[in-house]
């Protein structure tokens, strides 16, 4: 397998202190044009080349780092790499022969969202200092980031009654229009946003969950991110972290950005506090999250829960609440 020949090679020439992630391996490989994952073969000194330049540009605090061989061989990227699908994208790279290390969210800071309570909550949220929010909402707001591997620095935090009125906020203030699309795995009941993508004339996409397998069947999902479309961004992908038992990678919100996707991590399937994601390298736009209300007090066992949502602050232009 090429990823795990490159880990081998990488690992023989880094004698360092801190372990690369193997995701972040995986994202260099699949990064590669016209290489086809499922193919094994020997990994040539060119490619190897490529993926520590990759990793140690785009990743600087790695750049003496060493590879975690046992972590790649669980990895079981797949896809085969095609022709860049944005013909339209607003920037291009300086130099066409290399990799722009810079571009997954290049061409998504600062969408602007539509007038919606969002927008409103947003702006005001970026507007004031935060001294007006109370401390069991500070520490809740504590909690949902510190669950997400997330600061309050790049994210904002907003509480919701349910998942599905987190995600129609989502819904009433992304821009979708006919053009853009919305492509979902979010389980029907739950997701909030179709309805709104829909009204908006944007090309609602449902996805078997299976499609979020890294191995032959992700490579039906790396396809869709690869479409084409004249529109930057693409418009919105929306997966869950959990379901059924199983935890999906977050390999999947790169691989979207790099593709000019806007990305909403439904993580209500975790419980809080037990089952942690360590989202800051992959920086989704949205992340919904349960966290147990406590504040009414009681020490009921199925206490009611709260939704929260996180919305990165460099993706969307929150400066004015229009309207």
């Amino acid at each position: 397998h090429r990823i795990t020949h490159c880990l081998k090679k990488i690992h023989e020439l880094q004698k360092a202190h801190s372990v690369i992630p193997a995701h972040l391996i995986a994202e260099a490989i699949s990064t590669l044009r016209g290489l086809d994952l499922r193919w094994s073969g020997p990994i040539t000194p060119t490619e190897m080349d490529y993926v520590k330049q990759y990793v140690f540009a785009k990743y600087p605090q790695y750049c003496n780092g060493i590879l975690n061989e046992s972590e790649a061989l669980d990895l079981g990227i797949t896809g085969e790499e095609e022709e860049s699908s944005e013909p339209n994208t607003k920037i291009s790279p300086k130099n066409p022969s290399t990799p722009s290390f810079s571009r997954s969210f290049s061409d998504l800071d600062r969408t602007q969202l539509e007038s919606s309570r969002l927008l409103d909550i947003l702006a005001k949220k970026s507007s004031f200092k935060g001294n007006f929010m109370s401390i069991p909402e500070i520490q809740a707001s504590n909690r949902a980031l510190k669950h997400c591997g997330l600061n309050e620095k790049d994210y904002l935090v907003i509480f919701m009654p349910t998942q599905r009125d987190a995600l129609a906020m989502v819904g009433e203030s992304y821009p979708f229009f006919k053009g853009n699309y919305y492509m979902t795995i979010v389980e029907e009941t739950g997701d909030g946003i179709r309805e709104y993508a829909g009204r908006k004339e944007a090309k609602v996409v449902p996805m078997p969950e299976s499609w979020l397998d890294l191995r032959i069947k992700g490579s039906q999902l790396s396809q869709y991110f690869r479409r084409k479309c004249k529109n930057t961004p693409k418009g919105l992908f929306a997966y869950p972290a959990a379901a059924n038992g199983l935890r999906y990678s977050m390999h999947w919100i790169s691989e979207a950005h790099r593709n000019s996707w806007h990305v909403l991590l439904d993580a209500t399937g975790l419980v809080m506090g037990e089952e942690r994601l360590a989202l800051a390298m992959h920086r989704p736009d949205f992340v919904v999250c349960g966290l147990e209300n406590n504040g009414g007090g009681g020490g009921q066992g199925n206490g009611q829960k709260v939704s929260c949502l996180l919305v990165r602050k460099n993706s969307f232009d929150t400066s004015a609440a229009s309207g």
